[in-house]
């Protein structure tokens, strides 16, 4: 039986995969496309990927060591060298640096994976296994998403990344979300599909998942790709399939990607 570490192990591997797919066939024309993150090209969304992947490995090699968390000069030098290499250079070097953290990953043994506590270098409680290379993978998939839909508007989430990231959507909306830019509260039934998932968003203070409220303000009807998109703000009307559906006197699908502007 897989563990949720294990899970989480699985789909950054087939996440890994995937982008060395894609990048064995990038020309320098591609490279310089426009990406999902609309201030970089699809090399420096490459370096991105690269140097959290060095951050990520440095990360929990502190913690099997016990020297602790990188500190900010350390991860300042990973940003200078990546910021300094060529297009091509990014491509060239992303894939043997998320190989790397990948295999030390899959080389845990299984009391490693259950009782190591890894701190982390920024402000927040240390993290087990399962939870940082659920950070890792939340950074991931979206930063590939970045990368594939400069060639196609209709790029979605691959499954490898959706199944795991539904369970980590509560703590990113948290981080992403801002009530402020809706005019109000509002209280959402949300319905997705594949997989199939029933729950309520509050928009409030704050926004929060909550239980399905028993008269919503509106119903969302989306894939659960598109949800986790729309979460972290990859939500254009470009970039929405013509599934997906707010039912609402109240509210509009323009206001919800309002309320998620992304990272």
């Amino acid at each position: 039986m897989t563990d949720r570490a294990d899970e989480m192990i699985t789909a950054l591997r087939s996440g890994l995969d995937d982008l060395a797919g894609l990048v064995r066939g990038f020309t320098a024309d591609d490279l310089a496309r426009r990406s999902g993150a609309s201030e970089w090209d699809v090399s420096q969304v490459l370096s991105h990927l690269g140097s959290g992947a060095e951050i990520f490995l440095a990360t929990i090699d502190g913690a099997l060591s016990g020297a602790g968390a990188p500190d900010g000069d350390f991860i300042k030098s990973i940003w200078a060298r990546w910021d300094g290499r060529s297009r091509a250079e990014r491509a060239e070097h992303v894939v043997g640096a998320n190989e790397a953290l990948v295999s030390r990953l899959e080389g845990l043994d299984r009391q490693t994976k259950d009782e190591l506590r890894i701190p982390l270098w920024f402000p927040a409680p240390p993290r087990d296994v399962a939870g940082l290379t659920g950070m890792r993978l939340t950074e991931f998939a979206y930063h590939t998403w970045d990368v594939k839909v400069a060639f196609d508007q209709a790029a979605t989430l691959e499954p490898w990344a959706v199944a795991q990231l539904l369970d980590e959507a509560g703590v990113l909306l948290g981080f992403t979300g801002s009530a402020g830019e809706l005019d109000g509260q509002a209280a959402i039934a949300v319905r997705l599909t594949s997989p199939e998932r029933s729950f309520g968003l509050g928009i409030d203070d704050a926004v929060s998942l909550t239980d399905v409220p028993g008269a919503p303000d509106g119903v969302l009807s989306a894939p659960a790709e598109w949800w986790l998109r729309l979460v972290a703000g990859r939500h254009a009307p470009e970039h929405t399939p013509a599934e997906v559906s707010l039912d609402s006197e109240k509210i509009t699908l323009d206001d919800l990607r309002r309320v998620f502007p992304g990272f």
